[in-house]
Order: structure tokens, then C-alpha cells, then sequence
């Protein structure tokens, strides 16, 4: 191989990870576009709310409510609810809503819940002070209120809560999501506010599909999610569009729907970034998704856009939380092969319908390609449960894919997986 080497750097934790490549073999470093973010997040956030997108303004809408409740991202998320909620709970104020009518409820979907310490951190001392900050109690039966049951056979629960509210506004950011095509939108209800067994069957319809539906924003996973923002009451959203650094770049505040696909436009144009041809070996770094593989996982679909069938993934991760707190039983099913896990779930084997959807997907990923894991949060033999092959370092899993695909193996980077949406140029 030739012996000139270039370093790249990618995002892990609060740090970074170097590594080198040989010049020769590599093909592209990937990383979301370079956007100029707003130059005040708050004046951006006050335009958004002053031009309601296919709905009335906030305050004219929320007239009269007596409870409101705002389902906002957990700390999973880099929406900067701590800036965006003080805008919020100003609008309501001129509205007429206090503080006291009002409710932030954490849309966990099925992560465990934030700690008070991390609720004052990712939302700020003065929502802190001035609202109710709650978890969605999503493990609780009595909290949960089932509605009905779509078409597609989804039971659909939601949070009392959130039922019992008047008005319900949605906060969330808007990038590349595997699942329904784009997160944000409906996607703060379902499967932000809703029970396990509705996240799962969403979940589960995802994997029906041959690949996933990442920057496919109208698909059967959206539309479901959609209907069941609608069952949930769901009013109002305020979506944001980030950089890859987590600065504000534009807002929207409007119709879940149409605020959604207009927030959409501005996403793609971020994190959406052409890929001449697909490489053998792909390097994802999970960043900003590397709590837990239950996030860093996202990594792997765009992975699959930008390796060649049969070629290699290696996965680069932190995941201080290991696998998953609140879903740990599932590297009992991780390993085995797709058809395997779908039967499980059929039969009712498989309970955590959520987990299997998703070890669903990571074994569909490892018929595609072989996956290689770098992670200091996860041990050689959970990774071998999930399977996967680990190595120690990005140099390690380099040096075994070199081997494996040949010196002249073609390589892409990509720096921010999770947030990225490849696309791949046709002849």
C-alpha cells in the first residue's frame, strides 16, 4: 500500500479519535455540509413563532387553554430545548397561559428516564424553575392511555398527560432518521410520548421493508406516525435544523405536518452530501448518537448507503451506557440471523417487541456487510452478542479489513453517522 498516510480525526465522546490512512485507499471523508448557523438563536426561534407555518400564531391558538403540555426531547437530542422553551412559555404567558398550566414532558420513547440532575442540565435553570419537567412515564400502565388500534395493527397508547391536556405542542430537531425518514415532526408523540407496545409495532413495520427508510421522508412508518400524532391531539410543533456542531440553523413552528416537511428541506440540505461511488470498507463514527449502542446504532444505515455489498462497516463508538439500560435482555436475540428474530417475534417469543425490531435491522446490516466494533463501552463479548467483530482500536480493524478485502480496498469516512444522509450518485 502506498505509504503516504492522511490523519483523520473523528468526534468521540467529548473528545476525538485520530487515526491514519493510506492516501492511496481512501476514497472520501464524509461529513454534514458546512452551513452558516444563525446569528441569534434566540431572534431566529421569535421569527419562527411570528410565521406560524399552515397554522395560527401560538398565542392566538392557545387561547383560553387551561393545560398545556410540551412533549420536548430528552437528552438524547441535541435540540436546545433550554433556549427554545423560555421563547415558548413567553408566548403562552402572552396568551394569557401561566407557568403553572403548564407541563414539559420528556419524550423518553423507551430510554430510561433523566435524572433530576440531567433534566436542570438539558433544560435549563429556568424552565426548571418556572414549569413542571416530567419524564414520560412510559413504563407505567396506569399513566398510559390505550386509544385504539390502526389499520396496520399498531395498539396506540399515549400519555395521560398528554391526553388530559387542552393544547399540545411537539419540540424537537429534524435530521436523517432510519425509521420514518427524517425524525421531528409526529416522531415527539411516537414513539416520544407513547407506550412500548406502540413503539415496537412501529418499529417492527420499519423492518418490513428491505432497507430502511433513512431520507425517505413519505413511507408507511411516517404516515403511521402521523395518525397517531393526530389520535394523541397533537396541535403544534416547533422543529429546529441543526449543524453537525449543534448550532441553530433554521426554525419552524406550524402544523406538524407541514412545519415538518418544510423543516425537511433544510435538513437535507445539510446533512445531505453526494457519494460518487460505495467503498469496501466504511468507517462510521457514531458521534453525536453515542450514549448507548441503543443510539450509536444509527450509524449503521448510512453505513450501509456508502459500503459495497459484502464490503465492511467498522463502527466507532464510545457508548459510556453500554449497550442499553433499559433494553440490556436483548443480546440474548442480537446475534442471530433476520429470519430467526422475525419468527421470534410472530410467535410472541420475542415480548420487547422495540428490541427485536431493532436487532431486526442490525442483523439485516450484518447480511449486507460485516460490521467490525470500536467501542471503550462495550465489552469483546457483548459485541460478539450483537454480532460483531471487536477490535481495540481503528488501526486493529483496518489492518484486519485490509487483509480481508484486498491492499487496494477502498475506503469512506464517515465522521457523524448518525446525522448523515449519503447519496449516492447513479452513473
Amino acid at each position: 500500500m502506498n505509504s503516504v498516510n492522511t490523519q483523520v480525526c473523528l468526534p468521540y465522546g467529548s473528545g476525538e479519535l485520530r487515526f491514519n490512512l493510506p492516501e492511496a485507499n481512501l476514497l472520501a471523508v464524509v461529513t454534514p455540509n458546512d452551513v452558516e448557523p444563525c446569528a441569534s438563536p434566540v431572534d431566529e426561534i421569535r421569527r419562527a413563532l411570528s410565521s406560524p407555518i399552515g397554522a395560527p400564531a401560538l398565542v392566538d391558538a392557545v387561547r383560553g387553554a387551561q393545560r398545556v403540555v410540551i412533549a420536548a426531547d430528552d437528552m438524547t437530542r441535541l435540540t436546545p430545548v433550554e433556549i427554545i422553551l423560555p421563547e415558548l412559555l413567553d408566548e403562552l404567558n402572552r396568551a394569557g397561559v401561566r407557568d403553572e398550566q403548564v407541563t414539559v414532558l420528556i419524550a423518553l420513547g423507551t430510554h430510561r428516564p433523566m435524572t433530576g440532575e440531567e433534566i436542570r442540565a438539558h433544560f435549563g435553570e429556568e424552565v426548571v424553575r418556572r414549569v413542571r419537567v416530567i419524564n414520560n412515564p412510559w413504563q407505567d400502565p396506569a399513566e398510559m392511555v390505550y386509544l385504539e388500534t390502526t389499520p396496520n395493527g399498531t395498539p396506540v397508547s399515549i400519555s395521560r398527560a398528554a391526553l388530559e391536556a387542552d393544547f399540545l405542542i411537539g419540540v424537537g430537531s429534524i435530521v436523517p432518521h432510519h425509521i420514518p425518514g427524517f425524525s421531528g415532526g409526529a416522531k415527539i408523540i411516537q414513539p416520544g410520548i407513547t407506550g412500548a407496545e406502540t413503539t415496537g409495532a412501529t418499529h417492527y413495520l420499519s423492518t418490513r421493508a428491505p432497507r430502511s427508510y433513512l431520507g425517505q421522508v413519505e413511507n408507511p412508518v411516517r404516515a403511521e406516525m402521523e395518525r397517531i400524532a393526530a389520535l394523541a391531539g397533537l396541535k403544534a410543533i416547533f422543529n429546529v435544523v441543526l449543524d453537525r456542531n449543534g448550532n441553530l440553523v433554521r426554525a419552524f413552528y406550524g402544523d406538524p405536518i407541514q412545519a415538518h416537511r418544510a423543516g425537511v428541506s433544510v435538513s437535507k440540505q445539510v446533512y445531505g452530501v453526494s457519494l460518487k461511488e460505495q467503498a469496501d470498507i466504511v468507517i462510521a463514527g457514531s458521534h453525536p448518537c453515542d450514549i448507548e449502542f441503543w443510539q450509536a446504532h444509527k450509524s449503521l444505515y448510512p453505513a450501509e448507503i456508502a459500503v459495497k455489498p459484502g464490503g465492511e462497516i467498522i463502527l466507532v463508538t464510545p457508548c459510556p451506557e453500554g449497550v442499553s439500560v433499559m433494553h440490556r435482555e436483548m443480546l440474548a436475540i442480537t446475534g442471530l440471523e433476520p429470519e430467526a428474530i422475525a419468527a421470534k417475534i410472530e410467535t410472541g417469543e420475542i415480548t420487547d417487541v422495540v428490541s427485536g425490531a431493532l436487532a431486526l435491522a442490525w442483523a439485516k446490516s450484518r447480511r449486507l456487510a460485516s460490521v467490525s466494533l470500536v467501542s471503550s463501552g462495550i465489552s469483546d463479548g457483548e459485541a460478539r452478542a450483537l454480532g460483531f467483530t471487536p477490535y481495540r482500536s481503528v488501526d486493529e480493524a483496518l489492518a484486519v479489513a485490509f487483509r480481508r478485502h484486498g491492499p487496494q480496498s477502498k475506503v469512506t469516512v464517515l465522521t457523524h453517522a448518525p446525522d448523515t444522509l449519503p447519496l449516492l450518485e447513479t452513473p
